[in-house]
Protein backbone atom coordinates (compact mmCIF):
# COMPACT_ATOMS: atom_id res chain seq x y z
CA UNK A 1 0.00 0.00 0.00
CA UNK A 2 1.08 3.40 -0.23
CA UNK A 3 2.12 6.04 2.46
CA UNK A 4 2.85 9.46 1.74
CA UNK A 5 6.15 11.53 3.67
CA UNK A 6 5.59 14.98 3.95
CA UNK A 7 8.73 16.75 3.19
CA UNK A 8 8.68 19.94 2.10
CA UNK A 9 10.32 21.66 5.22
CA UNK A 10 14.02 20.45 5.30
CA UNK A 11 13.73 19.64 9.11
CA UNK A 12 10.71 16.97 8.31
CA UNK A 13 12.83 15.20 5.14
CA UNK A 14 15.85 15.28 7.17
CA UNK A 15 14.00 13.58 9.98
CA UNK A 16 12.14 11.05 7.60
CA UNK A 17 15.93 10.18 6.18
CA UNK A 18 17.13 9.85 9.50
CA UNK A 19 14.44 7.64 10.93
CA UNK A 20 14.93 5.20 7.38
CA UNK A 21 18.91 5.22 7.82
CA UNK A 22 19.25 5.99 4.25
CA UNK A 23 20.69 8.26 1.67
CA UNK A 24 18.63 11.58 1.19
CA UNK A 25 17.55 10.35 -2.88
CA UNK A 26 13.78 9.11 -4.08
CA UNK A 27 15.26 5.60 -4.70
CA UNK A 28 16.98 5.37 -1.52
CA UNK A 29 13.61 6.22 0.44
CA UNK A 30 11.91 4.14 -1.84
CA UNK A 31 14.10 1.20 -1.18
CA UNK A 32 13.70 1.90 2.64
CA UNK A 33 9.89 2.45 3.04
CA UNK A 34 9.45 -1.24 1.27
CA UNK A 35 11.27 -3.09 4.29
CA UNK A 36 8.64 -1.48 6.34
CA UNK A 37 4.63 -2.14 7.07
CA UNK A 38 2.66 0.47 6.32
CA UNK A 39 1.56 1.15 10.11
CA UNK A 40 4.61 0.44 11.77
CA UNK A 41 6.15 3.27 9.52
CA UNK A 42 3.34 5.86 10.27
CA UNK A 43 3.40 4.70 13.97
CA UNK A 44 7.37 5.36 14.21
CA UNK A 45 7.24 8.56 11.71
CA UNK A 46 4.41 10.01 13.97
CA UNK A 47 6.20 9.19 17.27
CA UNK A 48 9.28 10.95 15.98
CA UNK A 49 7.32 13.84 15.32
CA UNK A 50 7.90 13.74 11.37
CA UNK A 51 4.49 14.24 9.27
CA UNK A 52 3.24 11.12 7.17
CA UNK A 53 0.16 8.83 6.76
CA UNK A 54 -1.08 6.22 5.12
CA UNK A 55 -3.41 6.11 2.50
CA UNK A 56 -6.58 4.62 3.74
CA UNK A 57 -9.39 3.91 1.56
CA UNK A 58 -12.58 5.46 3.12
CA UNK A 59 -14.10 2.75 4.99
CA UNK A 60 -10.51 1.89 6.76
CA UNK A 61 -10.99 5.80 7.80
CA UNK A 62 -14.25 5.56 8.85
CA UNK A 63 -13.14 2.54 11.79
CA UNK A 64 -10.41 4.50 12.93
CA UNK A 65 -10.69 5.90 16.29
CA UNK A 66 -9.80 9.09 14.90
CA UNK A 67 -12.31 9.43 12.39
CA UNK A 68 -14.72 8.40 15.01
CA UNK A 69 -13.25 10.89 17.41
CA UNK A 70 -13.79 13.69 14.78
CA UNK A 71 -17.24 12.55 13.29
CA UNK A 72 -18.89 13.52 17.18
CA UNK A 73 -17.28 16.92 16.32
CA UNK A 74 -19.22 20.15 14.52
CA UNK A 75 -17.31 21.37 11.72
CA UNK A 76 -16.15 24.17 13.60
CA UNK A 77 -16.57 25.22 17.60
CA UNK A 78 -17.07 28.53 19.66
CA UNK A 79 -16.71 28.32 23.30
CA UNK A 80 -16.62 30.64 25.99
CA UNK A 81 -14.38 30.45 27.78
CA UNK A 82 -14.00 33.77 29.77
CA UNK A 83 -15.88 36.88 31.27
CA UNK A 84 -15.48 40.16 30.18
CA UNK A 85 -17.59 43.88 29.25
CA UNK A 86 -19.69 43.93 26.12
CA UNK A 87 -17.26 45.61 23.26
CA UNK A 88 -19.15 47.77 20.53
CA UNK A 89 -17.75 47.46 17.07
CA UNK A 90 -15.78 50.48 16.66
CA UNK A 91 -16.59 53.86 14.93
CA UNK A 92 -14.71 52.77 11.47
CA UNK A 93 -17.03 51.92 8.19
CA UNK A 94 -15.67 48.83 7.24
CA UNK A 95 -17.11 45.13 9.20
CA UNK A 96 -13.54 44.93 10.83
CA UNK A 97 -12.18 48.11 11.04
CA UNK A 98 -10.32 48.68 14.31
CA UNK A 99 -10.11 45.39 15.13
CA UNK A 100 -6.50 43.53 15.87
CA UNK A 101 -5.37 40.63 14.89
CA UNK A 102 -2.59 38.10 15.78
CA UNK A 103 -1.58 36.00 13.17
CA UNK A 104 1.01 33.57 14.31
CA UNK A 105 -0.03 30.82 11.61
CA UNK A 106 2.12 29.22 8.77
CA UNK A 107 1.27 28.12 5.19
CA UNK A 108 -2.03 28.28 3.70
CA UNK A 109 -4.98 27.24 5.96
CA UNK A 110 -3.72 29.79 8.87
CA UNK A 111 -2.67 32.82 6.82
CA UNK A 112 -5.70 32.55 4.27
CA UNK A 113 -7.77 33.17 7.63
CA UNK A 114 -5.51 36.39 8.89
CA UNK A 115 -5.61 37.79 5.06
CA UNK A 116 -10.00 37.12 5.19
CA UNK A 117 -10.01 39.50 8.35
CA UNK A 118 -7.63 42.09 6.39
CA UNK A 119 -9.36 42.25 3.62
CA UNK A 120 -12.61 43.91 5.75
CA UNK A 121 -10.44 46.32 7.51
CA UNK A 122 -8.83 44.46 10.33
CA UNK A 123 -5.37 45.88 11.66
CA UNK A 124 -3.20 41.98 11.22
CA UNK A 125 0.69 41.89 12.31
CA UNK A 126 2.16 38.25 11.42
CA UNK A 127 3.88 37.38 13.79
CA UNK A 128 7.01 34.69 12.70
CA UNK A 129 9.77 32.85 14.38
CA UNK A 130 12.64 33.67 12.96
CA UNK A 131 14.40 30.13 13.17
CA UNK A 132 11.36 28.18 11.39
CA UNK A 133 11.41 27.53 7.92
CA UNK A 134 8.61 29.13 5.53
CA UNK A 135 7.63 28.86 2.05
CA UNK A 136 8.28 32.16 -0.08
CA UNK A 137 5.51 32.08 -2.55
CA UNK A 138 3.08 31.38 0.36
CA UNK A 139 4.41 34.08 2.24
CA UNK A 140 3.69 36.51 -0.53
CA UNK A 141 0.42 35.08 -1.70
CA UNK A 142 -1.44 35.02 2.08
CA UNK A 143 0.50 38.50 3.33
CA UNK A 144 -2.01 40.95 1.53
CA UNK A 145 -2.85 43.44 3.88
CA UNK A 146 -0.61 42.17 7.00
CA UNK A 147 2.39 43.69 8.72
CA UNK A 148 4.94 41.01 9.42
CA UNK A 149 7.15 40.62 12.18
CA UNK A 150 9.24 38.45 13.84
CA UNK A 151 9.32 36.71 17.51
CA UNK A 152 11.49 34.21 19.02
CA UNK A 153 8.58 32.88 21.62
CA UNK A 154 11.63 30.31 23.05
CA UNK A 155 13.25 34.06 24.30
CA UNK A 156 12.28 35.81 27.73
CA UNK A 157 12.16 39.18 26.29
CA UNK A 158 10.01 38.31 23.01
CA UNK A 159 7.44 36.14 25.10
CA UNK A 160 7.37 39.14 26.80
CA UNK A 161 6.66 41.53 24.07
CA UNK A 162 4.17 39.07 22.55
CA UNK A 163 2.24 39.63 26.24
CA UNK A 164 1.94 43.14 24.96
CA UNK A 165 0.58 42.88 22.35
CA UNK A 166 -2.24 40.27 22.50
CA UNK A 167 -3.25 43.00 25.92
CA UNK A 168 -3.69 45.33 22.67
CA UNK A 169 -5.31 42.73 20.21
CA UNK A 170 -8.95 41.40 19.86
CA UNK A 171 -7.96 38.44 18.18
CA UNK A 172 -5.45 35.80 18.50
CA UNK A 173 -4.79 33.24 15.90
CA UNK A 174 -3.08 30.34 15.79
CA UNK A 175 -1.89 27.04 14.19
CA UNK A 176 0.61 24.66 16.52
CA UNK A 177 -0.80 21.45 17.46
CA UNK A 178 -2.80 21.68 20.41
CA UNK A 179 -0.99 22.12 23.32
CA UNK A 180 1.70 23.43 21.94
CA UNK A 181 1.39 27.08 22.83
CA UNK A 182 -0.22 25.74 25.81
CA UNK A 183 3.72 24.75 27.03
CA UNK A 184 4.45 27.98 26.88
CA UNK A 185 1.59 29.73 28.64
CA UNK A 186 -0.04 30.40 25.34
CA UNK A 187 -2.68 28.47 26.86
CA UNK A 188 -6.56 29.89 25.56
CA UNK A 189 -7.41 30.50 29.07
CA UNK A 190 -4.16 31.54 29.96
CA UNK A 191 -4.71 34.33 27.44
CA UNK A 192 -8.29 35.09 27.80
CA UNK A 193 -6.99 36.28 31.70
CA UNK A 194 -4.22 38.27 30.31
CA UNK A 195 -7.03 40.21 27.68
CA UNK A 196 -10.43 39.55 28.81
CA UNK A 197 -12.51 39.81 25.47
CA UNK A 198 -9.76 37.77 23.55
CA UNK A 199 -11.10 35.65 20.98
CA UNK A 200 -8.82 32.86 20.43
CA UNK A 201 -8.86 31.21 17.07
CA UNK A 202 -6.93 27.77 16.57
CA UNK A 203 -6.03 25.35 13.92
CA UNK A 204 -4.99 21.60 13.97
CA UNK A 205 -4.57 18.94 11.61
CA UNK A 206 -7.06 16.35 13.25
CA UNK A 207 -8.48 18.18 15.66
CA UNK A 208 -8.19 18.60 19.59
CA UNK A 209 -10.33 14.95 20.14
CA UNK A 210 -8.84 11.86 19.71
CA UNK A 211 -5.51 9.94 20.15
CA UNK A 212 -4.21 11.73 16.76
CA UNK A 213 -5.02 15.48 18.12
CA UNK A 214 -1.61 16.02 19.14
CA UNK A 215 -0.49 14.36 15.74
CA UNK A 216 0.98 16.90 13.10
CA UNK A 217 -0.69 17.39 9.84
CA UNK A 218 -1.10 19.14 6.85
CA UNK A 219 -3.75 19.45 4.47
CA UNK A 220 -2.23 16.94 1.77
CA UNK A 221 -1.65 14.09 4.46
CA UNK A 222 -5.21 14.51 5.89
CA UNK A 223 -6.61 14.20 2.68
CA UNK A 224 -4.41 10.78 2.36
CA UNK A 225 -5.47 9.17 5.72
CA UNK A 226 -8.87 10.26 5.61
CA UNK A 227 -9.75 8.31 1.86
CA UNK A 228 -10.19 11.72 0.04
CA UNK A 229 -6.94 10.74 -1.76
CA UNK A 230 -8.18 6.78 -2.61
CA UNK A 231 -11.14 8.35 -3.95
CA UNK A 232 -9.39 10.69 -6.56
CA UNK A 233 -7.46 8.22 -7.20
CA UNK A 234 -9.96 5.72 -8.22
CA UNK A 235 -7.75 2.53 -7.78
CA UNK A 236 -4.67 4.13 -9.25
CA UNK A 237 -1.64 5.98 -8.35
CA UNK A 238 -2.58 8.39 -4.98
CA UNK A 239 -3.49 11.33 -6.53
CA UNK A 240 -4.69 14.94 -4.27
CA UNK A 241 -7.61 17.03 -5.28
CA UNK A 242 -6.58 19.63 -7.63
CA UNK A 243 -6.16 22.14 -4.69
CA UNK A 244 -5.58 22.36 -1.05
CA UNK A 245 -9.06 22.51 -0.25
CA UNK A 246 -9.02 21.65 3.20
CA UNK A 247 -6.80 24.25 3.97
CA UNK A 248 -8.51 27.14 2.14
CA UNK A 249 -11.90 26.03 3.38
CA UNK A 250 -10.92 26.09 6.98
CA UNK A 251 -8.97 29.43 6.61
CA UNK A 252 -12.37 30.83 5.96
CA UNK A 253 -13.96 29.23 8.44
CA UNK A 254 -11.59 30.29 10.58
CA UNK A 255 -12.57 33.72 9.78
CA UNK A 256 -16.18 32.97 9.58
CA UNK A 257 -15.80 32.02 13.41
CA UNK A 258 -13.61 34.94 14.82
CA UNK A 259 -16.14 37.44 13.32
CA UNK A 260 -19.03 35.94 14.81
CA UNK A 261 -17.47 35.57 17.87
CA UNK A 262 -16.84 39.25 17.74
CA UNK A 263 -20.19 39.98 17.26
CA UNK A 264 -21.28 38.01 20.40
CA UNK A 265 -18.38 39.39 22.41
CA UNK A 266 -20.51 42.98 21.20
CA UNK A 267 -23.55 41.70 22.09
CA UNK A 268 -22.63 39.99 25.70
CA UNK A 269 -19.40 40.29 26.54
CA UNK A 270 -16.90 37.39 26.86
CA UNK A 271 -13.55 35.34 25.37
CA UNK A 272 -14.11 33.10 23.22
CA UNK A 273 -12.42 30.14 21.66
CA UNK A 274 -12.75 28.99 17.80
CA UNK A 275 -11.55 26.05 17.00
CA UNK A 276 -11.01 24.51 13.38
CA UNK A 277 -9.12 21.16 11.92
CA UNK A 278 -8.54 20.10 8.79
CA UNK A 279 -9.87 16.44 9.53
CA UNK A 280 -13.19 18.40 10.34
CA UNK A 281 -13.30 20.38 6.93
CA UNK A 282 -12.57 17.19 5.56
CA UNK A 283 -15.17 15.16 7.29
CA UNK A 284 -18.05 17.94 6.48
CA UNK A 285 -16.78 17.51 2.34
CA UNK A 286 -16.98 13.72 2.31
CA UNK A 287 -20.87 14.50 2.99
CA UNK A 288 -21.45 17.06 0.67
CA UNK A 289 -23.11 15.87 -2.82
CA UNK A 290 -21.14 14.39 -5.42
CA UNK A 291 -20.86 14.80 -9.23
CA UNK A 292 -22.79 11.74 -10.88
CA UNK A 293 -21.59 9.56 -13.78
CA UNK A 294 -18.13 9.98 -15.12
CA UNK A 295 -16.21 13.24 -13.71
CA UNK A 296 -14.21 13.13 -17.21
CA UNK A 297 -17.65 14.51 -18.39
CA UNK A 298 -16.80 17.54 -16.22
CA UNK A 299 -13.58 18.57 -16.30
CA UNK A 300 -13.78 22.48 -16.27
CA UNK A 301 -13.12 25.06 -19.09
CA UNK A 302 -9.22 25.77 -19.18
CA UNK A 303 -8.53 29.07 -17.20
CA UNK A 304 -6.39 30.71 -19.23
CA UNK A 305 -4.25 34.04 -18.11
CA UNK A 306 -6.48 36.48 -20.22
CA UNK A 307 -9.69 34.93 -18.78
CA UNK A 308 -9.21 35.11 -15.34
CA UNK A 309 -7.52 39.33 -16.14
CA UNK A 310 -10.93 40.05 -14.44
CA UNK A 311 -10.19 38.78 -11.14
CA UNK A 312 -6.96 39.88 -10.72
CA UNK A 313 -5.29 43.09 -9.44
CA UNK A 314 -2.15 44.77 -8.98
CA UNK A 315 -0.07 45.86 -5.82
CA UNK A 316 3.27 47.54 -5.86
CA UNK A 317 5.46 45.48 -3.16
CA UNK A 318 8.85 45.35 -1.58
CA UNK A 319 8.84 42.17 -4.02
CA UNK A 320 8.46 44.66 -7.03
CA UNK A 321 5.18 44.80 -9.00
CA UNK A 322 2.46 41.80 -7.86
CA UNK A 323 -0.43 40.76 -9.86
CA UNK A 324 -2.31 38.51 -7.90
CA UNK A 325 -6.09 37.48 -7.25
CA UNK A 326 -8.13 39.98 -5.65
CA UNK A 327 -10.60 39.46 -2.81
CA UNK A 328 -13.24 36.93 -4.21
CA UNK A 329 -16.08 37.65 -1.92
CA UNK A 330 -17.70 41.89 -2.57
CA UNK A 331 -19.94 43.59 0.04
CA UNK A 332 -22.15 46.33 -1.54
CA UNK A 333 -21.84 48.95 1.30
CA UNK A 334 -18.07 47.36 2.16
CA UNK A 335 -16.05 46.80 -0.59
CA UNK A 336 -13.37 43.84 0.29
CA UNK A 337 -9.62 45.59 0.07
CA UNK A 338 -6.18 45.31 1.53
CA UNK A 339 -5.00 48.33 2.89
CA UNK A 340 -1.27 47.35 2.82
CA UNK A 341 0.51 45.39 0.22
CA UNK A 342 2.26 42.00 0.88
CA UNK A 343 5.66 42.19 2.77
CA UNK A 344 8.84 39.88 3.44
CA UNK A 345 8.66 38.38 6.70
CA UNK A 346 9.98 40.79 9.50
CA UNK A 347 9.50 43.50 7.31
CA UNK A 348 7.92 45.37 10.44
CA UNK A 349 8.86 45.92 14.23
CA UNK A 350 6.70 43.72 16.49
CA UNK A 351 4.10 46.61 17.67
CA UNK A 352 0.91 47.97 16.80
Amino acid sequence: RWIQLHCNFPHHRAGVVKLLGCDDSRESVAEAVAGWSGQALEDALADAHMCAGLVRPRQEWQAHPQAQAVAQLPLFEIIKIGDSDPEPVGPGDRPLSDIRVLDLTRVIAGPVGGRTLAEHGAEVMRISGPHLPNIPPLVIDTGHGKRSATLDLRTTDDLAQLHHLIKASDIFLQSYRPGALADRGLSPEALAQLRPGLIYVTLSAYSHHGPWQGRRGFDSLVQSVSGIVDEESAGGAPQHLPAQALDYISGYLLAMGAMVALTRRARVGGSYLVRVSLAQTGHWLHHLGRISGDWHDHDPPDLSFDRVQDLLTSSETPFGTLRHLAPVVQLAATPARWDRPAVPLGWHPPTF
